[in-house]
Formats: C-alpha cells, sequence, structure tokens
C-alpha cells in the first residue's frame, strides 16, 4: 500500500467549484468532467461540499450526489468530501454518507453554529469519528469562530478522532508546534497564499482553491515547495500570488469561478446570497488571471 493510500489527504486535493447551470441548477455532467480533468491535470484528489462547492445552499439530495459525482469520476480514494453541518449527528450522516459511497476520507470543521468550548469541540469529532472513516480536521476560525490551536489539535489526535489538519488561520508559526506536539499529525495548507511558508514548514498536502482554473502550474508549484526546489517555487509563487491571495478573501468562490472562465473552464454564477463581483474586484482577477495565462501558466 503507497504512502497516498495509506494516506488519501496527502498531495494536491482541490476544493472544487461547483458548476450551475442557466437555472442555478447543479451540472453534475460538467462536475464529473472537472473532477477528472483536474486529477488529468495532475491533481491527486478533490474535495466536494466544501465551503468553495457551496455546500451551504446544497439540498441534502444535491449534496450527496455531488458526492457520488465525484467518486463515480476518480474513484473514492480520491475524494475527501466536506462533511459540516450546525449538529454532530447530522455532520456523522455526512461522513457515513461518504463512507458508504467509497471515500477514504473526510473533512471537518468543528461545531459552527456558536463559539464552541473545548469539551465540545472534542465530543464533535469523537461523535464523527464514530463513522469510522478517517477525519481530517479543517481549522477556520475566521468563518467558525473556533480555533483549534495546536494544544487542542494534539489531544484530538491523541485520542484518534482525526489524522490531519487543514489549517486555515494563515498563522504560519503554527505549523513548528504543532509538529512537536503531533508529529504523526499531517498538516495541510488550507489558504492558497501561504502555500509556500507551509510547504517549507513540513506541510504534507494542500486543500487547494486556483488549481480549480490553473491546476498544471499550482501542482508544479507546490510539488516544488514541498521537495525543496525554491528557485523553481518562489518564482511560481510570486507570479501566481496576485490570484492565490483570493482564496483568503470573501470574494473567494467567485473569484476562483471567474478565473476558470477565463481560462475556458466552466465557472459561472454562484447561489445567493454570494453576489456577483464588484466591477474593480472583477478588473484585478481578470487582469491577474489574463496575465498568469500570457506566462504560460493556464
Amino acid at each position: 500500500m503507497t504512502v497516498t493510500e495509506q494516506r488519501p489527504w496527502r498531495g494536491v486535493l482541490v476544493a472544487t467549484a461547483l458548476p450551475l447551470d442557466d437555472n442555478l441548477r447543479v451540472d453534475h455532467g460538467k462536475y464529473a468532467e472537472h473532477c477528472s480533468w483536474l486529477v488529468e491535470n495532475g491533481c491527486d484528489g478533490v474535495v466536494p461540499n466544501g465551503s468553495l462547492g457551496e455546500y451551504q445552499v446544497l439540498t441534502p439530495e444535491e449534496r450527496a450526489k455531488v458526492v457520488e459525482t465525484a467518486v463515480a469520476a476518480i474513484g473514492g480514494t480520491r475524494v475527501m468530501p466536506g462533511v459540516a453541518a450546525y449538529g454532530s449527528a447530522e455532520s456523522r450522516r455526512w461522513a457515513e454518507q461518504a463512507r458508504d459511497a467509497g471515500c477514504a476520507s473526510v473533512m471537518l470543521l468543528p461545531p459552527n453554529a456558536y463559539r464552541a468550548d473545548e469539551r465540545s469541540v472534542h465530543a464533535h469529532y469523537e461523535e464523527v469519528a464514530g463513522a469510522g472513516v478517517p477525519v481530517v480536521a479543517y481549522n477556520n476560525p475566521i468563518d467558525t469562530k473556533v480555533d483549534l490551536v495546536p494544544e487542542l489539535l494534539a489531544k484530538l489526535h491523541g485520542e484518534g478522532y482525526i489524522q490531519a489538519v487543514k489549517e486555515f488561520s494563515g498563522d504560519v508559526r503554527r505549523a513548528y508546534q504543532l509538529a512537536e506536539l503531533a508529529p504523526e499529525l499531517d498538516l495541510l495548507i488550507g489558504a492558497d497564499d501561504v502555500l509556500l511558508e507551509l510547504a517549507l514548514a513540513g506541510a504534507k498536502g494542500w486543500v487547494a482553491g486556483y488549481p480549480n482554473a490553473l491546476p498544471r502550474s499550482c501542482v508544479e508549484l507546490y510539488r516544488a515547495a514541498a521537495g525543496g526546489d525554491l528557485g523553481t517555487a518562489k518564482k511560481l509563487y510570486e507570479q501566481l500570488h496576485p490570484l492565490l491571495r483570493w482564496d483568503s478573501k470573501v470574494e473567494f468562490v467567485q473569484a476562483i469561478k471567474l478565473s476558470m472562465d477565463i481560462v475556458g473552464r466552466h465557472g459561472g454564477r454562484c447561489r445567493p446570497p454570494r453576489v456577483p463581483l464588484l466591477p474593480e474586484q472583477e478588473a484585478a482577477i481578470r487582469a491577474a488571471t489574463e496575465k498568469a495565462v500570457a506566462a504560460g501558466l493556464a
């Protein structure tokens, strides 16, 4: 069994944008094609039903079918669905659905219906781990108001509830503390615009946004950074950073979908309450994307 099979969350897993038709219905055919295209272009797998996939505004039926579509397209080992929900029981049901669909791991936010304390976070991860599928924690204190600090992550890992963490706090210093407290817990890059810093700090993977539009160059960037090829990595990072930083902005879904449209993919619209980009935002993203295309990065 390969390392990737043992730890299927390693490498470049793309938090997939979700194609919608003109009536804002999920286009599962285009989504299947997109998943396949990402893997064909060097990505290691996909993460459906994350924030970039607009899971919060999907019906339960749509959300389940998105997972099934991804598994049918590229195989379950390469699919790590987001299973976030307001209640732990609902998150566990989504983990069980992913498990039954053939997925090898799931990604889980902490409780986000309120500012949960440490005991609540512990109980939440314990419940979902009971589904029997490996859990990757997702630390996004900006959106959830719950911060999975290194000490808490180490406890959750020590109890066997999590195997890795997607780190989105933006604080790269945590990587070193986490490696000291829980050396077997895999750190995954969670924000595109700190990729180089976290890769150099020993990250084992990247739950990525911008490969939705620019998979080959983004994969090359990650492989160079993780492999210590700083000359290649720094140049690509500088070229891509005007786009990568949009992954940490409120409008990240709209931004990435626009870049997808510009490079000839299907990005398209978002469901409300997300609204179209402001003209100045669209102009900045368009200019940065076209510059990347001109540089041969598409």
